[in-house]
């Protein structure tokens, strides 16, 4: 009874069409899938940025050293704001020029949608140069420090980074993918779920930019 059962289920899987035709819905495994990565990372995130304040709290309201009150940053270590505002401003363009390759994606505006994922690759580039730059003039290191302050700074926004530069290459394959014909009013769930991780990232790099650099 269960080998036919078995033979039964493998026959069904086997004439499941390819191409399900119009009016009938397709699952969404990549939306999905997006969707719960991205549920993960902002617990990862959350944990992160909420161990980043609470150390620090826990270092300026600490004792005073050598009668002098706890500071969180040593001498020699700055975050100059002008490249993180800038940065965060550029993210925040580059969410319009993604949602811009959403509609031109729904309208099979082919040139559109390629112009605006280039903006947004583009936008996303010059957000990783303004980090760089920043931390060439932060003056942190990871060690040596009288408290955490460069290993959790570099921690948070090195993590970010890295979140930044595995949606860049999601838009970029996507961008790939669409050239190739293979997303269009027809299918955009590829698309759709490359947006939803690029705002995702653009919403932790502002509470990122207000965490660490703003508040300091």
């Amino acid at each position: 009874m269960s080998t036919a059962t078995a033979t039964h289920d493998e026959a069904a899987y086997d004439h499941v069409p390819e191409d399900l035709g119009p009016g009938v819905a397709r699952p969404r495994v990549l939306l999905v899938g997006t969707a719960l990565a991205g549920a993960a990372i902002i617990v990862f995130f959350a944990g992160l940025i909420g161990l980043y304040l609470r150390v620090r709290h826990g270092v300026i309201t600490g004792p005073a050293v050598d009668g002098e009150a706890p500071v969180w940053f040593a001498d020699g270590q700055t975050l100059p704001l002008t490249p993180a505002n800038v940065a965060m401003g550029t993210m925040l363009l580059s969410c319009v020029s993604m949602q811009w390759a959403v509609d031109s994606v729904k309208r099979d505006d082919r040139r559109g949608s390629f112009f605006a994922l280039a903006m947004t690759v583009l936008f996303g580039g010059a957000v990783i140069n303004a980090t760089s730059f920043l931390y060439t003039q932060s003056g942190f290191a990871l060690s040596g420090g009288t408290n955490d302050a460069g290993l959790l700074f570099y921690a948070v926004t090195g993590s970010h980074l890295a979140l930044i530069v595995g949606a860049l290459l999601f838009v970029v394959i996507m961008t790939v993918r669409t050239l190739g014909g293979e997303h269009g009013s027809h299918d955009r769930e590829g698309i759709v779920a490359a947006s939803l991780i690029w705002y995702l990232t653009t919403g932790i790099m502002l509470a990122v930019w207000y965490a660490v650099y703003v508040t300091k």
